[in-house]
């Protein structure tokens, strides 16, 4: 159990309304009021441990952002679902509803929610200067920033779904505030983007957070100077992209809240400027680095380690912080038992990009790679990620190792006991041929709030892969770009890249290297989005892993490995679905917000 001051006093919160007695005639925290809440730093501390509270967490999402790209094949109930069949409508109000909805992704936010953590921070820091004198000079500096960064962050992640939002820095009140001034309009996309990162730079001059913290420090899990820096390096490199970096955007757009309005090459230089900073400052020198177990990275004895920059916390078996992500993803049965809901699986083209254990593509002459013998010496990954047909399973919580099949074996005493695929999603039994390994818990088997890994929004090796994108589309593929794709790549025994690459050789090796690395961590969707991907990779079906033996009835034969179209529904992408729509109930509210192109 962590006990860590951040996660108890997120506990405080949980319980923030409950009856509760004095105790040695200490202040009864449950019935603070505005005077009080702002008397002393343990008091404010409440406040802004709900801002952190606010943090979504995503692993216990019914779908994760993946869904909605080219790496998993997924049922047919899910949101995720329609939105891959082109279906993308305006909801009539702000909703997060995974089960069939058609508003496409938002990943825990709405328009309503996501002004009420806004509302929030604004608040906190308003509230700390105006009572400036009841704090140290460190504590209100450190807090004012820690609420920037999160409002930063919260409009970050807001912005990357819907684009140009209405940038509000102060508690809006409808009771001394005229109707001018309540009604915001949206900012277009460039307002936005310089908000957010005007606002992480100020936090990173400043100072005043730490660089990182340990999993020993009372601190840990709230905002650094290493999140501060990412997160800004990272969405500098979103908009640098070509979805966005445009004059031409994907669909007409006047108020220019989904794109720049002109294109300017020296964005890429500004995002590779900014991953350069934090590789000099924070991983050359420390305390940021490549951690050098991969697969257990995420485990809940490793937090915050080297490569962890920005997390959310996660405590297991209390209800409401712990993780319930093993129940939906990995093998469907386990050892005979029916343990998860078999959905993280991935596609045909995700397992292609992972390279031979030479280093080589699939594709490339000399691999090595065999059609019918397809999971021989590929890279480290490729076993540390994905379940195949015929994998050794076996996670701690195991009493045993059990063999993953997912063939389709028809001498199967029952067929729905197991995990070959059936094709059409009438089971939860996936359709992919594959199963996902990477991020499970490997301490907890699946169950409600059992997990206690903590949710890791950005590591190390993104920044490494930002800044090799950023810098070989500013300047070419230099010695620097082979030295970061190289670190990557070296830590899963992975030869360097030969030399003598052009910068369009360079850029589908980097582009293949994040699909890899990052593959199940939510960044494929936004990969698609801004490198205005969408006909190409979600508008073409997805492919599954079909294994039969070409005598049936006893498997006497030989195991053909074919790889077949998937089989559930007829995919197809609309330019609008890059973004998602605005609900209809605030545009009624406020003439003043716009609604996104195609909408």
């Amino acid at each position: 159990m962590k006990t860590r001051n951040l996660i108890w006093s997120m506990l405080m919160v949980v319980f923030y309304g409950c009856s509760q007695q004095d105790f040695l005639e200490n202040e009864n925290k449950a019935n603070l009021t505005d005077e009080t809440q702002w008397a002393s730093e343990g008091n404010a501390d409440i406040f802004l441990n709900d801002c952190y509270s606010e943090i979504p967490l995503k692993w216990n999402f019914a779908e994760n952002l993946d869904y909605y790209s080219d790496d998993y094949n997924i049922s047919h109930y899910y949101t995720a679902s329609n939105w891959r069949q082109g279906i993308c409508l305006v909801p009539g109000e702000s909703t997060t509803n995974e089960w069939g909805g058609t508003h496409g992704p938002t990943y825990g936010y709405t328009w309503a929610s996501f002004f009420t953590k806004i509302r929030k921070l604004n608040t906190f820091i308003q509230k700390v200067t105006e009572n400036r004198a009841n704090f140290s000079e460190d504590y209100a500096n450190q807090r004012i920033d820690e609420a920037r960064f999160l409002r930063a962050f919260f409009y970050s992640e807001y912005f990357m779904h819907v684009g140009g939002l209405p940038i509000i820095t102060e508690p809006l009140d409808r009771n001394t505030m005229s109707q001018e001034e309540l009604q915001r309009p949206r900012a277009t996309f460039e307002e936005t983007f310089l908000f957010i990162t005007n606002e992480l730079e100020q936090v990173v001059n400043n100072g005043f957070l730490a660089v990182k913290y340990g999993k020993s420090d009372p601190d840990a899990g709230r905002a650094t100077l290493g999140a501060a820096l990412a997160l800004k390096g990272w969405i500098e490199l979103f908009a640098a992209s070509p979805l966005f970096n445009t004059a031409a955007p994907y669909l007409p757009d006047p108020g220019r809240v989904v794109h720049f309005g002109n294109h300017d090459p020296t964005r890429w230089a500004v995002a590779a400027a900014t991953n350069r900073q934090f590789i000099e400052r924070f991983g050359a020198a420390g305390p940021y680095g490549l951690f050098g177990d991969l697969p257990n990275l995420w485990r809940e004895a490793n937090e915050y380690n080297e490569e962890v920059i920005w997390d959310r916390q996660v405590v297991a078996n209390v209800p409401g912080l712990g993780s319930n992500y093993e129940r939906r993803g990995g093998p469907t049965y386990v050892l005979g038992e029916y343990m998860t809901w078999g959905n993280y699986n991935p596609t045909q083209e995700l397992v292609d990009q992972f390279s031979m254990a030479n280093g080589l593509p699939i594709s490339a002459p000399g691999s090595g790679y065999d059609p019918q013998n397809p999971y021989v010496n590929r890279e480290k990954r490729f076993y540390d990620f994905i379940v195949y047909d015929g994998a050794p399973y076996k996670l701690d919580w195991m009493p045993e190792e059990d063999i993953i099949y997912t063939r389709i074996d028809l001498t199967h005493p029952n067929p729905d006991r197991s995990n070959q695929i059936d094709l059409a999603g009438n089971t939860d039994i996936g359709d992919s041929g594959y199963y996902q390994k990477k991020k499970l818990n490997p301490d907890a088997p699946p169950g409600d709030d059992m997990s206690g890994q903590n949710y890791v929004f950005y590591r190390y090796a993104e920044v490494l892969l930002n800044y090799a994108e950023a810098q070989n589309e500013a300047f070419g593929p230099d010695q620097s770009v082979y030295d970061a794709i190289n670190q990557v790549r070296q830590r899963s025994d992975l030869s360097a890249l030969q030399p003598g690459l052009s910068q369009t050789q360079m850029r589908e090796v980097i582009h293949r290297e994040r699909r890899v690395e990052l593959c199940f961590e939510d960044k494929r969707y936004f990969d698609n989005k801004r490198l205005a991907q969408g006909p190409e990779t979600m508008g073409k079906p997805r492919h599954n892993m079909v294994i039969r033996n070409t005598v049936p009835s006893n498997n006497s034969g030989t195991w053909v490995y074919n790889v077949e179209v998937e089989r559930k529904y007829t995919v197809r992408f609309e330019p609008k679905q890059y973004m998602s729509p605005i609900p209809q109930n605030v545009i009624d509210q406020n003439p003043k917000i716009t609604q996104n192109p195609g909408y």
